[in-house]
């Protein structure tokens, strides 16, 4: 499941972000920020109309993602 499929209020920890070739630079980036595997992240907001962007948050910190980007952290959903 990805991070896209994740719903408001809902929590999961972080697996990977799936690269999309060697010089990958926004999973470089996405992982930069701290989306790394075993992190809890949750779903904050959900962009009307199932658009972009998405807010999520790991720890502290928020990020508003778009849903190309977004989909690249694979996620699962914590018990």
């Amino acid at each position: 499941m990805n991070l896209t499929q994740l719903g408001k209020g809902v929590s999961a920890t972080v697996l990977e972000v799936t690269l999309q070739g060697p010089a990958d630079a926004i999973a470089q980036r996405l992982l930069d920020l701290g989306f790394v595997a075993g992190e809890p992240v949750r779903c904050i907001a959900l962009a009307p109309f199932g658009g972009d962007p998405l807010l999520v948050q790991i720890g502290f910190t928020r990020f508003a993602l778009r849903r190309a980007e977004a989909a690249r952290v694979q996620i699962e959903i914590a018990p």
